[in-house]
């Protein structure tokens, strides 16, 4: 049997994070920040709110490794309460954002019976952000897993933020949202290569894979779940946005 290798430390993935910073900034540059930064932005105060707190928590998820390279370990571990609002605040923009657009989309659509499908799409990241972000509070004393289930709350934004480059910088159409599932997957196939003979933590990207397996399953071949439809219907009628 092989011997398990020294545990990966996670410092360098402020880098990775960084670096997805700016191509998230590129791909959503021609739909929302250009406007937002020429100052005729017509986007509702969802969208503001939204940007603000995905932004906020990529920094924290940038800042938190330097911290640790740093052993900056007081001034981490405060930041790191901060998520406990930063985090619910999270969830709340992508709940409002999902709300209007669904509810534009039902007048649009004439009341469009495939409202489930739809919210689906928005719910499946606020699922698995629940999931890692769990994982990351209750073992935030293990910090093999702790780690794991931090990153993984960054990977859940690679896939709008690479729709939006296709999209917005390519020129691409909607044809090429495989090109962005592969490349999530492929992310989380090399990091599970990466520790394939870590000792602690290595279940952690499997579940997130196999979580997105499901989602985009469902989302793929139009998966039509009852409960979840009714509960779209409900959602789609509250008086949020």
């Amino acid at each position: 049997m092989a011997p398990f290798a020294p545990a990966i430390r996670f410092e360098k993935s402020a880098y990775y994070f960084a670096g997805f910073l700016v191509l998230a900034i590129i791909g959503f540059w021609p739909s929302y920040f250009s406007g937002v930064f020429q100052g005729h932005s017509d986007r509702a105060v969802y969208f503001h709110l939204h940007t603000v707190m995905v932004s906020l928590w990529l920094v924290l998820l940038i800042v938190q490794p330097l911290l640790i390279s740093r052993r900056r370990l007081q001034l981490h571990r405060l930041l790191g309460r901060s998520s406990y609002v930063v985090f619910p605040l999270l969830l709340l923009s992508v709940l409002l954002l999902a709300h209007s657009r669904i509810s534009a989309h039902i007048v649009m659509v004439d009341n469009a019976p495939n409202v489930g499908q739809h919210l689906f799409i928005p719910f499946k990241d606020l699922l698995i952000l629940c999931v890692a972000f769990f994982i990351a509070i209750q073992w935030r004393h293990v910090v093999a897993i702790h780690a794991r289930g931090m990153v993984a709350t960054g990977l859940v934004f690679i896939e709008p933020a690479l729709v939006r480059l296709f999209r917005n910088v390519l020129g691409a159409t909607d044809h090429f949202f495989p090109f962005s599932l592969l490349t999530l997957y492929l992310i989380l196939v090399a990091l599970m290569v990466a520790e394939r003979r870590q000792q602690r933590g290595r279940w952690v990207f499997p579940l997130i894979l196999g979580l997105y397996v499901i989602v985009h399953t469902i989302i793929i071949f139009h998966v039509q779940i009852g409960p979840w439809n009714r509960f779209a219907t409900w959602f789609a009628a509250l008086p949020l946005t």
